[in-house]
C-alpha cells in the first residue's frame, strides 16, 4: 500500500447521553469520502480512542468499514499502553478487512527505543498488515530515533510513518537514511516543509471539516509541485493552525465538524467543549480560510 494524499483521523460524534451515534459516524465518513480524501484513520486521538471501551474500538471501526466499504482506504489504530491490547486492535482490524493499521509508541510506560521496536513487531506479527508508524512523542512520552527505526524498518510492512515529533532533525533523519519508510505529515504547520523532502501524504486533524482545504495544498506541493501556491496556501492555513494548538484540540476539531453542518456532539471527560467565545474566533478563522483559499485555487493569485 502506498500513502498517497490526505488522511483524515476521523472523529467519534456522540449522542446527548455520551453515546457513540453511529448515524453521526457514517455521515462524518460520507462526508469525507464526497470531498475527496485519500484514506480514512479510525481509533487515532482525534477520534478520543483513550477515551472508549476495547468493545467501542471493536464495533467503531468494523462499522466504518461497513460504510466505506472499498471506496477509501481504512487505517485502524492500534494504540494502547499494554503490547497485548495494541495485538487485539491488530488482529481485529485484519478480521474486519481494513486496509492498513497505525502503530505508535505505548504511552506512559516509556520504552528503550529496542523495547518499543519489539512492541511495533509484535504487532506486525500479529496483523501482517501495512502499517504506518505514529511517532507522537509530545503525547507518548518517547522519541521514535534512529536505533528504533533500523529495527522496525527491516519489516516489509513498515512502508509509512506520521512523523509528529516537530523536530526537523528527525524528519531530515528519515528522509536521509530510511527512504524505504514514506514520510507522512503529522505536525501541521510543517506540512510545506514534508512536501519538500518527499512526503506525498499528510495525516490531518483539520480536514475532518476543511477537507478540500487540505487537499489543495497536497495538490499544489505534490501533484503540481507549484511551491508558491503552497506556500500561499499555507500562509492562509496557519491561523487555523495556530488557533488549533491552544489546548483544546479534539474540542476545536468537533466544532468545526458543526460549522459545516455535521452533527458531531460534545466530547468525553475529562474534556470539555469549547466556550462562545472561542467558538466565534474557530467560526472567523474558518471563514477566512476557506475564502482566501478559494481565491488561490481559482487563480486569483497565480495568473
Amino acid at each position: 500500500m502506498k500513502f498517497e494524499g490526505i488522511y483524515t483521523p476521523a472523529i467519534t460524534p456522540l449522542t446527548p447521553d455520551g453515546e457513540i451515534d453511529r448515524q453521526a459516524f457514517a455521515a462524518v465518513l460520507e462526508s469525507l469520502i464526497e470531498a475527496g480524501v485519500h484514506g480514512i484513520i479510525v481509533g487515532g486521538s482525534t477520534g478520543e480512542y483513550y477515551a472508549q471501551s476495547s468493545e467501542e474500538r471493536f464495533d467503531l471501526a468494523g462499522y466504518a468499514k461497513d460504510v466505506i466499504g472499498n471506496r477509501l482506504p481504512l487505517i485502524v489504530g492500534t494504540g494502547a499502553t499494554r503490547t497485548e491490547d495494541s495485538v487485539e486492535y491488530a488482529r481485529s482490524a485484519r478480521e474486519i478487512g481494513a486496509d492498513a493499521i497505525l502503530v505508535s509508541s505505548p504511552p506512559y510506560a516509556l520504552p528503550t527505543e529496542r523495547e518499543n521496536a519489539v512492541h511495533a513487531l509484535t504487532i506486525d506479527r500479529a496483523a501482517n498488515l501495512p502499517i504506518m508508524l505514529y511517532n507522537y512523542p509530545a503525547r507518548m512520552g518517547v522519541v521514535m530515533g534512529e536505533e528504533y527505526f533500523s529495527r522496525v524498518g527491516k519489516s516489509k510492512n513498515v512502508v509509512a510513518i506520521k512523523e509528529s515529533s516537530g523536530d526537523m532533525a528527525n524528519l531530515h533523519l528519515l528522509a536521509r537514511k530510511f527512504p524505504h519508510i514514506a514520510l507522512s505529515c503529522g505536525w501541521d504547520d510543517q506540512a510545506l516543509e514534508f512536501f519538500a523532502w518527499g512526503a506525498k501524504s499528510w495525516v490531518c486533524a483539520g480536514s475532518n471539516f476543511l477537507p478540500r482545504e487540505h487537499v489543495a495544498l497536497y495538490e499544489a506541493c505534490v501533484i503540481e509541485k507549484n511551491f508558491d501556491k503552497g506556500r500561499a496556501i499555507m500562509t492562509a492555513m496557519l491561523p487555523l493552525m495556530d488557533f488549533l494548538e491552544t489546548g483544546k484540540f479534539v474540542q476545536s476539531i468537533k466544532h468545526g465538524c458543526e460549522i459545516i453542518g455535521l452533527k458531531t456532539g460534545s466530547v468525553r471527560a475529562p474534556l470539555r467543549p469549547l466556550n462562545s467565545d472561542e467558538k466565534r474566533s474557530l467560526q472567523t478563522v474558518v471563514a477566512t480560510l476557506k475564502r482566501t483559499v478559494a481565491q488561490i485555487t481559482a487563480g486569483a493569485n497565480h495568473a
